[in-house]
């Protein structure tokens, strides 16, 4: 891609941003879904002031961290199973897909072992999509309060991932029950997390998501264009 074209996807997206919830909410973080794209296809976001990335799989972390962390902080947002957090816990500035008691508890041990507190996101399936991953919103409070008491992470929030569907009324109330959600686990106030970073939108509901006061949104497609 021309580096024209991406400058001008990049001001597009945003603009919508910034317009999209209307005044209601500031306009959210935006994140580059960089995943399957080449280092030399990323490096140039740097020129256009994007410092978050964010990447699907552990493995092109590592391939691409050497290139990555001079210049981005790189978001973990896919999956992540527990024998390969041992391989990012030095790279990543946040994780936005804890869904397990058994995952929070290597993060904490591989946090520990390598001196820092790892900021995360509580991963909630809003729709009960179990192939990507998250919890039930009913079951978020109490994993919340089991997790704050590990020392090596520090909940900052939640992320969903919506089902793809054209059906925009049945997407906007799914945002807004995140939204929500949000702001009920803010008000419980559980010591040791901070409920600050809702993550939620991607290139074809990023919008949607921005109305519904999201605070970050990942999108890929609508800066790089489709994947061929």
């Amino acid at each position: 891609m021309e580096f024209l074209e991406l400058k001008n996807r990049v001001e597009t997206v945003r603009a919508n941003l910034a317009n999209a919830s209307e005044g209601k909410y500031p306009a959210p973080k935006l994140i580059a879904v960089t995943k399957t794209h080449p280092v030399e296809t990323i490096l140039p976001l740097a020129k256009l002031g994007i410092v978050d990335v964010g990447e699907n799989r552990t493995q092109e972390i590592v391939e691409k961290r050497n290139f990555l962390r001079e210049n981005f902080q790189i978001h973990l947002i896919g999956r992540l199973q527990s024998n390969k957090v041992k391989y990012i816990i030095d790279d990543v500035c946040l994780i936005h897909s804890l869904d397990r008691l058994s995952l929070a508890e290597e993060i904490d041990r591989q946090a520990q072992k390598h001196n820092r507190v790892m900021p995360v996101l509580v991963q909630v399936s809003p729709a009960g999509e179990e192939q990507k991953g998250g919890m039930p919103p009913e079951n978020v409070l109490p994993f919340l309060r089991e997790v704050s008491r590990l020392p090596g992470l520090h909940v900052r929030g939640l992320m969903a991932v919506m089902p793809n569907t054209q059906d925009e009324a049945y997407l906007s109330g799914l945002f807004a029950d995140m939204r929500t959600l949000f702001e009920r686990l803010r008000d419980e106030a559980v010591q040791g997390v901070d409920m600050e970073e809702l993550s939620m939108g991607m290139s074809g509901d990023y919008l949607l998501a921005a109305r519904h006061g999201a605070t970050m949104v990942r999108v890929g497609s609508a800066l790089f264009g489709p994947r061929t």
